[in-house]
């Protein structure tokens, strides 16, 4: 019996990493590598999952306040949700919520989802870069209505994606965007949108939405290698689309960016509150602008061919607490 499941164990291993291997070696179809389909796109559309059953959860010294953790690891570029519900030794009740991991301060936002317990959920995410291994440290703060606090310590994982890597071959007269420097400047523009945290819940108690409904092509942070003289990673998800399509708000929220950047072109940021920010990118057409409020579902722009693009192209990012995240991933994740 022992052998036999030293043998299972042994293929199980042998399994994974051959499709490891593969996962990160296999090109695109297409070889301009901006419309190729990627290996495992989720069949149907992504969708948000049923809400999870905790995996893990941390107590105060009185027992009264709980934080569940309701993911078991956090991959490179994705999020995981905590959940924080209960009251002090005198019965007092939490007033507000706030984290820190990896060197991140996140802010919980209340919801009830139970009949009768109120909670606070805060959104926990991991970059595409960050080093992966287990044990990062996670302090929970807790302040409670009568001025109180307690904190609660835990250690959290996080593992590596499963990124490939493309070639990708950009006609002459674009070539003049693979310049690193400009790459910088972009990202660096990105990032301090991105630092605008809003402690402000703009999304409805409805699921987030793909932009449009079309097929995924070149998946998230990808390893591109640009012209075989530019590396850089792929900050988002492209989507299968031709010239005019409309574009629509992944969720409510408001607009921070609506204007042209070098890379993405013509381009759209939503501020969703909380840290989540979404990206629309190439866009020939924009149909809102900074300030504006929007509604899930509203046509922010018509897909285009500005930017670095060989053309039509249509790609679509997120980042939460700044942090570059997978979409399609962020999507999937049950939220209240």
């Amino acid at each position: 019996m022992k052998h036999r499941l030293l043998l299972i164990v042994m293929l199980c291993i042998i399994t994974a990493f051959s499709f490891s291997v593969v996962a990160q070696e296999q090109p695109p179809a297409d070889p301009s590598g901006l419309d190729a389909p990627a290996a495992g796109t989720p069949l149907p559309l992504p969708t948000m999952s049923a809400r999870p059953a905790p995996v893990d959860a941390l107590r105060s010294e009185d027992g009264g306040t709980v934080i569940q953790v309701l993911f078991p690891t956090i991959e490179q570029g994705q999020v995981g949700v905590l959940r924080a519900y209960g009251v002090n030794a005198g019965g007092s009740p939490i007033e507000a919520v706030t984290a820190l991991f990896l060197d991140r301060a996140i802010q919980f936002f209340p919801a009830q989802v139970d009949a009768i317990e109120d909670s606070f959920y805060g959104i926990l995410s991991a970059g595409m870069e960050q080093n992966p291994r287990i044990n990062y440290d996670l302090v929970v703060n807790v302040t409670y209505a009568d001025g109180t606090t307690a904190a609660l310590t835990d250690q959290l994982n996080v593992i590596t994606g499963g990124f490939i890597r493309q070639n990708v071959t950009l006609p002459p007269d674009t070539t003049f965007l693979l310049d690193a420097e400009t790459e910088r400047n972009e990202l660096a523009r990105l990032e301090s949108i991105f630092a605008g945290y809003t402690t402000e819940k703009y999304w409805d108690d409805s699921s987030f939405q793909m932009p449009i409904p079309n097929a995924l092509t070149s998946p998230f942070g990808a390893f591109r290698t640009f012209n075989d003289a530019l590396n850089t990673r792929h900050t988002g998800w492209d989507i299968r689309t031709t010239l005019g399509v409309p574009m629509m708000a992944i969720q409510s929220g408001r607009i921070v960016f609506a204007g042209a950047l070098e890379i993405r072109g013509n381009h759209v940021i939503i501020d969703h509150g909380y840290g989540v920010m979404s990206g629309y990118s190439h866009l020939s057409v924009i149909n809102v602008t900074a300030g504006e409020t929007v509604t899930k579902g509203q046509i922010l722009g018509l897909t285009g061919a500005t930017g670095r693009t060989s053309g039509p192209h249509f790609h679509w990012e997120m980042a939460v607490n700044g942090d570059f995240v997978d979409s399609v991933q962020f999507i999937q994740t049950w939220l209240p």
